[in-house]
């Protein structure tokens, strides 16, 4: 069992998009010997995406498992999306990855959503190494795409491998812990190697340069290797080996390759150091849970088969074939197809049903799991996303993954009236896939609202509830998700009293508000004192405050960043109840935001726009009437590259308006940056809108 721990690789490719790592999975899947031909996003074969709209837009949308074996290691492989509309499959893998390949782009080196992936990767202590993918491309230069880790990312990386030239003189890398020379057939896209060599006389003097800063790099933070080179015999490469898989494992050094997934050079080499130096399910810390019903107390478990079972759920997938499809990661323990297990999420006890091996969209079916495994399973009704499932007689709360909040909402309706209820359906089959797709029905203006990471992602949901669920519906113009908080501590009391014959309603609370710093979420005290309110009614007051705060006084958006203390009340011996108490405490809050001097907060985009130096001009023009801040312009040859941030509200259509600004040659990437208050003159504008559509 420890034996086939030690050779099992959870592991995933994360990037930013378009860096290639759709390309990079279909050459590793293809080299072990998982397909017969590896798939090319431009001709719409690949493996791993395979949606149609994936297909179609060459973008991978869904994360995608699949399994390989390769020279004696089972790898168990996420793809996963570079567009930052789909980060929530990013984190969702990530956490449940024990190591991850991070491709990069070989001219633009590390860019915006590699820094997202990369802080994500850093959330979870997730060991990694880099790719410096497209090393035939033209621009391509492995030591600028090497440092853009270290100038954007603080990251200590160590090239383990060096490339022999680099465009369309990229001709094979240089392995410096082997120091050979691995050279490609010139012209042959099919990734052949043409012959292994010492390294060349040409070459020595800059491989020597850098296997002294491998070995210093690696001597540096491992004390073992250190004692070894500090005596200054002799060590085989087997001991520089060890050591690297170490410092790798405990995340103090990054080892970079590269190659050129287009290709195919160079891939049989990353496959071995994944081997080599990404940890087992062995390597990382044993997880550790919450009791059951419990309280607080820590439980841990180890990855073994003599372990209570206990695994964690990551995906949810609605299946037109099987129906749903639960991905989860055993961390301990082993369980068969058919056997119970318990939700400690839910409290429910479910059965496994049938358990599969994914590869992409096909399923091979497996009678057991163990520790170590990722895989699916049919027949869990009630467990979604982050949920635990584990043995009934052991039970262990697993740290549940966060997702971020959505900021752009859609409003939908069924192209045909009769259709109302297939579409409810399909937007509740689709939010329970995609934690950051949410459904809410406005009840003022009777429209169904949908929202999400971007335009693109809303843009693909739709598009997938056609395709997919055959529903089709209309959509309105985006929408901002605003927030709004208070700027002021404030005070209000909330009473809430009916008679009306027989037994009355009698609810009465006094709170106090206070704004919380950014991002910090909402806060309950409970305050009372001497029982003005018994204890029994203090949930159902903390429940209406909640409530309360679902919608605020300037525009109707959430309340949030705020602490609400509940400092008095009182209550009727005979009329007293929940619901008065629930009401009492809705009506305090929203009277104490008003007195709190409130405020809207917009979201705000970092983004970075990549253009040739000709347009610069224009550009910062156009940022600079959507209420764009610049924070900074670097040049890399003649292309600009222009680091700011701007409101989502002023970001709508701005593809299009890029595109006609350069001619087509711009690109730019956007992603959720924070929340700042929106401008007074701006809010009266949203608020008179509003006051007119409600007319």
């Amino acid at each position: 069992m420890s034996n086939k721990l030690s050779n099992t690789r959870n592991m995933g490719f994360i990037a930013h998009i378009d860096a290639g790592k759709t390309s990079v999975s279909e050459c590793v899947l293809f080299y072990t010997g998982r397909t017969h031909k590896a798939g090319n996003i431009d001709d719409g074969n690949t493996v791993l995406d395979w949606m149609a709209q994936e297909k179609e837009r060459g973008v991978t949308i869904v994360s995608a498992a699949t399994s390989c074996e390769w020279n004696g290691f089972d790898i168990n492989i996420i793809d996963t999306p570079g567009h930052v509309d789909f980060t929530a499959e990013v984190e969702r893998s990530l956490r449940v990855l024990d190591g991850a390949v991070v491709v990069l782009d070989s001219v633009a080196g590390v860019q915006p959503q590699s820094e997202t992936v990369w802080r994500q990767a850093n959330k979870y202590n997730v060991p990694r190494m880099v790719f410096v993918n497209k090393m035939d491309k033209i621009g391509a230069d492995f030591d600028i795409a090497t440092q853009t880790l270290v100038d954007r990312l603080s990251a200590n990386p160590v090239p383990i491998q060096i490339p022999i030239g680099a465009e369309d003189k990229f001709e094979g890398i240089i392995d410096l812990v082997e120091q050979k020379a691995i050279y490609y057939k010139i012209g042959d896209e099919l990734g052949h190697i043409d012959k292994t060599t010492d390294i060349p006389e040409d070459l020595k003097s800059k491989a020597e340069k850098y296997r002294s800063n491998l070995i210093e790099k690696v001597a540096e933070n491992d004390e073992e290797f250190l004692e070894i080179v500090f005596s200054g015999e002799e060590f085989e490469n087997e001991k520089l080996k060890s050591a690297i898989r170490r410092v790798t494992i405990s995340n103090a050094i990054i080892p970079v390759l590269c190659g050129t997934a287009l290709k195919r050079k160079a891939i049989q080499p990353m496959l071995d150091a994944i081997g080599a130096y990404l940890p087992s399910p062995l390597d990382i810390p044993d997880i550790i849970g919450k009791e059951y019903k419990g309280g607080d107390t820590a439980l841990t478990r180890k990855p073994d088969d003599n372990e209570p079972f206990a695994a964690l759920a990551f995906k949810t997938v609605s299946d037109p074939y099987i129906g749903r499809l639960i991905y989860f990661r055993v961390y301990s323990g082993s369980i068969d197809a058919g056997a119970g297990v318990l939700n400690t999420i839910t409290g429910k006890k479910e059965r496994m049903g049938r358990i599969v091996k994914m590869h992409a969209d096909d399923r091979e079916e497996i009678k057991k799991v163990s520790a170590g495994d990722i895989a699916a399973a049919v027949g869990l009704k009630d467990t979604s996303t982050g949920h635990t499932i584990c043995a009934e007689d052991k039970p262990i709360i697993l740290e549940k993954i966060t997702f971020p909040e959505p900021v752009v909402a859609v409003s939908v309706e069924p192209k045909l009236k009769a259709e109302k209820d297939k579409l409810q359906e399909a937007l509740l089959k689709m939010a329970e896939e995609d934690p950051t797709f949410k459904v809410a029905y406005n009840d003022e203006t009777a429209e169904t609202l949908i929202s999400g990471m971007g335009e693109f992602h809303l843009e693909i949901m739709v598009e997938r509830m056609k395709r997919e669920l055959n529903v089709e519906c209309n959509t309105g113009k985006p929408q901002v998700a605003y927030r709004e908080t208070i700027t002021s501590n404030s005070r209000a009391e909330g009473k809430f009293i009916r008679q009306s014959g027989g037994r009355g309603q009698y609810g009465h609370c006094v709170l106090e508000v206070e704004p919380r710093k950014s991002g910090a979420g909402f806060e309950f005290v409970d305050s009372i004192k001497g029982g003005s309110i018994p204890r029994e009614y203090i949930p159902a007051v903390r429940k209406g405050i909640i409530e309360g705060l679902n919608t605020g006084n300037l525009l109707g958006f959430p309340v949030v960043d705020i602490k609400v203390t509940l400092i008095d009340g009182s209550f009727h011996d005979v009329d007293s109840s929940e619901i008065a108490f629930t009401i009492a405490g809705s009506m305090a809050v929203k009277d104490a935001i008003k007195k709190g001097k409130p405020v809207a907060l917009e979201p705000i985009m970092k983004i970075e726009v990549t253009t040739p130096g000709d347009f610069l001009g224009e550009v910062i023009g156009d940022l600079n009437r959507r209420r764009g801040q610049v924070s900074e312009t670097t040049s890399i040859i003649d292309t600009q590259i222009i680091k700011g941030s701007v409101p989502l509200g002023e970001s709508f259509g701005y593809a299009n308006t890029l595109r006609s600004l350069t001619q087509g040659r711009a690109s730019y990437s956007m992603e959720f940056e924070r929340y700042d208050e929106l401008p007074k003159s701006i809010l009266k504008d949203k608020m008179s809108d509003q006051s007119t559509s409600n007319d």
